[in-house]
């Protein structure tokens, strides 16, 4: 039998690298790897359905999961985490000292319902009393104009969302002072080129990441990963043989994380990184499957519909192909 040759497009990571590079193979496929950026990847697969297996943004999946009218079925394998206490960006000089001090101010996005967005509200919202609605949400592009919400949403309670002035980005408007903060996935210029009067939010986000993972247990997903359910109908071994192999992938890298004689990225201090981690998250702290994750799938998914961003309450298990969810046992 030949083997099906797919599309999959996902971010250059080290968790990947061994799949891009052949080391790891996929059962029954010969694919073809795309490896481009999270903004390029969630549009082209949102607006399109461009890739036959694809990264994809938790929050517009979720989104669509919910309105069913998602051309893809995810698998519990999940590319991108990250804890979102770094991403919250003030103007030092507005007497913004802590996160309720972001109440009646002006916040720049890049798109509102991105799924880093919804965990910081989250954050805001249960541990400091900022209500989304306690706040004017102003869109746009980061670094260049235009950029526009890849999903149509219609929010409630009274969430004011507005969009930038013709031409202008987010970063600029934070860096001349129109803009009181920026929260979002990615720094902003203004703050990566040394702006003096844009900051962190908190002093120190690592610290309030451990301690906030230490009340909650929560690592954020961000990323998921989708096949079109149209190549699923007809092969349906086609979820688990990939949900493995990306499994496989993610050991492998982390093995060569381990392997202390040369450091493997250029970083120093990785080791100790890395130990620190299992130290506060246990050994497998970058857990891909269904069990493991459920708790913080249904936290983010009851935030995301108590926003109004998806129009149901989608359940943890709507997300995933079931053939994906268990595992053989030896």
């Amino acid at each position: 039998m030949s083997k099906l040759s797919l599309s999959i497009a996902i971010g250059n990571y080290d968790r990947m690298r061994p799949l891009v590079d052949g080391n790891v193979q996929i059962d029954g496929l010969d694919p073809v790897f795309m490896l481009h950026d999270p903004e390029e990847i969630f549009f082209r697969a949102f607006r399109h359905a461009d890739f036959d297996i694809t990264e994809l943004s938790m929050s517009s999946y979720t989104v669509k999961t919910a309105n069913n009218d998602c051309p893809y079925i995810a698998v519990p394998v999940f590319p991108s985490r990250a804890f979102r206490h770094t991403s919250i960006y003030v103007r030092t000089d507005r007497g913004i000292e802590t996160p309720a001090d972001l109440k009646g101010k002006r916040v720049g996005v890049p798109e509102y319902q991105l799924t880093a967005n919804v965990w910081v509200r989250m954050i805001l919202e249960e541990d400091y009393g900022v209500k989304p609605n306690d706040i004017t949400w102003v869109r746009g592009g980061y670094e260049e104009p235009g950029r526009v919400e890849k999903i149509n949403l219609k929010l409630t309670g009274g969430t004011q969302v507005v969009n930038v002035p013709d031409g202008e980005t987010i970063s600029h408007m934070l860096a001349m002072g129109e803009l009181d903060a920026v929260i979002g996935p990615r720094a902003p210029s203004c703050f990566t080129e040394g702006n003096p009067n844009v900051g962190y939010l908190f002093a120190d986000p690592m610290a309030e990441a451990k301690a906030w993972y230490q009340r909650t247990g929560l690592f954020p997903i961000m990323h998921t990963l989708g096949i079109r359910k149209t190549l699923v109908a007809q092969h349906p071994w086609l979820p688990f043989s990939v949900f493995k192999a990306f499994e496989k992938s993610k050991q492998v890298a982390l093995q060569h994380l381990t392997d202390t004689s040369a450091t493997k990225v250029t970083l120093p201090f990785v080791e100790d990184q890395l130990r620190s981690a299992r130290l506060l998250m246990g050994q497998d702290f970058w857990s891909y499957g269904f069990e493991q994750n459920r708790e913080t799938l249904a936290r983010f998914l009851a935030q995301h519909h108590k926003e109004g961003l998806s129009s149901r309450l989608v359940s943890p298990e709507e997300l995933f192909h079931p053939a994906s969810m268990e595992s053989f046992k030896i």
